[in-house]
């Protein structure tokens, strides 16, 4: 049984289930663990799909009470009115960003979308401190080589970091807490943010300046920004100009705050020292798969890959069990909240 019958045939049998009904989307083994356990504490009846929510999927959501996304589904305003009337009242997100759901068409069909705004930002932080460590000491490069039998060290020397800036765009929860990080090791840590906090920043050791004095002074940038209209393509050509030479850029918030084509010319230009990536603007049917057996149809991304100094993850930032087992909880009770008509802290707001 392939999986597209497989699936049809979990719906078939969600359909013959009375009371409320869940269907997970984008589900791995990983969540499985998880929130399984998790939703069925709260007595919730669950069907998990593989595949992605989309308007291409929407006969799988159909009759369900609610839907559960993850950052790659997309719940169009199209999606919305179809499953709405199909008897959708909920959409519980897995993860913090909501800029996949049309939030307006949901508001204006009655149905309320809740997310997990805040599962372990400590996973985040650590791995994009990681990211930096890894770029900066060519860590991955000497792993592959020792494994090769080649022990050389020519092309492997990095920095240290302590007496280095850093800027913090963005200066939430993971953004406070990558800063500290950097702290620790010693470094200047300059942050952004439209709404600062200059309590936490000062606790941090970090110092709120305007972006372009950031981008003029920091070695390193490390992105902890929501995907808004705002945000999107902040970093583009003219921003990158800006920055330092041979800057370090780390992002591992959403895809969709850089201009990947803007970002491999500078690359080209050798304006962009090391680039760390876990989030891609175009990562949606390519993250999460194994597509190791395809023809690689993303020409975009395909040059990225050709850097040696640009080290992609596919957004694996949020992994860790504890993160896994926040954001469970979390989603679980975020329904049982909505179903008891109760006030739930995590509702986005159109």
């Amino acid at each position: 049984m392939d999986q597209t019958e497989q699936e049809r045939a979990q719906k078939a049998a969600a359909d013959k289930q009375d009371g409320p009904k869940v269907a997970v989307f984008s589900t791995k083994k990983y969540d499985r663990e998880f929130l399984v356990p998790a939703f069925e504490q709260c007595g919730h009846q669950v069907t998990f799909f593989q595949s992605q929510l989309n308007d291409e999927t929407l006969l799988l959501a159909e009759g369900f009470t609610a839907v559960c996304l993850f950052v790659n589904d997309d719940l169009t305003a199209k999606g919305v009115a179809h499953l709405a009337a199909k008897g959708l009242r909920f959409v519980l997100l897995r993860c913090a960003g909501f800029n996949n759901v049309d939030v307006a068409a949901a508001a204006a069909a009655g149905v309320q979308v809740a997310r997990v705004p805040s599962y372990s930002p400590y996973a985040i932080a650590e791995f994009a401190v990681g990211l930096m460590l890894m770029l900066n000491r060519k860590l991955h490069k000497a792993y592959t080589r020792v494994r090769s039998g080649n022990f050389s060290l020519e092309g492997l020397t990095g920095f240290n970091m302590h007496g280095k800036t850093v800027g913090v765009v963005g200066t939430g929860k993971i953004g406070m807490l990558t800063g500290r990080i950097c702290h620790g090791f010693g470094c200047r840590v300059l942050c952004y943010d439209p709404y600062p906090n200059e309590a936490g920043a000062a606790e941090a050791g970090m110092a709120y300046v305007p972006l372009d004095e950031l981008y003029a002074q920091a070695e390193i940038i490390t992105l902890h920004c929501p995907l808004v209209e705002s945000t999107k393509y902040m970093i583009n050509a003219e921003s990158l100009a800006k920055m330092k030479p041979d800057v370090m850029l780390i992002n591992t918030s959403r895809g969709g705050l850089v201009d990947t084509v803007a970002l491999i010319r500078a690359l080209k230009a050798r304006r962009i020292g090391a680039v760390g990536m876990d989030v891609y603007e175009n990562e949606s049917g390519l993250y999460f798969e194994d597509t190791s057996d395809d023809i690689m149809q993303d020409d975009i991304f395909s040059r990225l890959l050709t850097f040696h100094n640009v080290c992609i993850t596919g957004h694996q930032a949020f992994l860790t069990r504890e993160a896994l087992e926040n954001i469970a909880s979390a989603t679980a009770d975020n329904l049982r909240l909505l179903l008891a008509g109760a006030e739930c802290a995590n509702v986005v707001r159109a």
